[in-house]
């Protein structure tokens, strides 16, 4: 067994087994604060980062397993995984949430001016969709290419 491999298992291990089980014990500890009437939000705090690393954990085996192990381009199609996932699923989803909070800041009578508030929602909506769409461009340039410049 190589030195790598036993931090691998020690990494597995922990965002698999260990920090899940401090999750349940930082939420037990929450609803017993609560029940005494103390604040309870820093046991909260500590279940949901324990389950935010573990679920994080996840998300980069997954985007590193999609190569064999002894691939060297095991790194950069985690990469460039994670940045696809970033801009085409994101970034939509991200979208549609600034055009809802701009609807709801907007209100029924505004004024159209740079400087309102509410703009600046939709603005930064356009701007995750114009970056997804860039990112689809990019990747349908990559997969459709000649291999080459000619």
């Amino acid at each position: 067994m190589s030195f790598t491999n036993g931090i691998l298992n020690l990494t597995n291990w922990a965002g698999n087994v260990i920090l899940p089980t401090l999750t349940g014990l930082f939420f037990a500890i929450a609803i017993l604060r609560f029940a005494r009437s103390e604040s309870s939000s820093v046991a909260m705090y500590g279940g949901f980062l324990c389950l935010m690393a573990s679920g994080l954990l996840r998300a980069m085996e997954t985007f590193a397993s999609q190569r064999p192990w002894n691939d060297p381009d095991v790194y950069w199609m985690a990469i460039v995984t994670l940045v696809d996932w970033i801009c085409n699923v994101l970034m939509p989803l991200y979208a549609g949430l600034q055009v809802a909070a701009g609807a709801l800041r907007m209100g029924l009578i505004a004024r159209i001016h740079p400087t309102e508030g509410w703009m600046k929602h939709f603005v930064v909506a356009g701007l995750c969709l114009l970056l997804s769409g860039l990112v689809r461009l990019a990747e349908f340039f990559v997969t459709h290419g000649t291999g080459g410049v000619t």
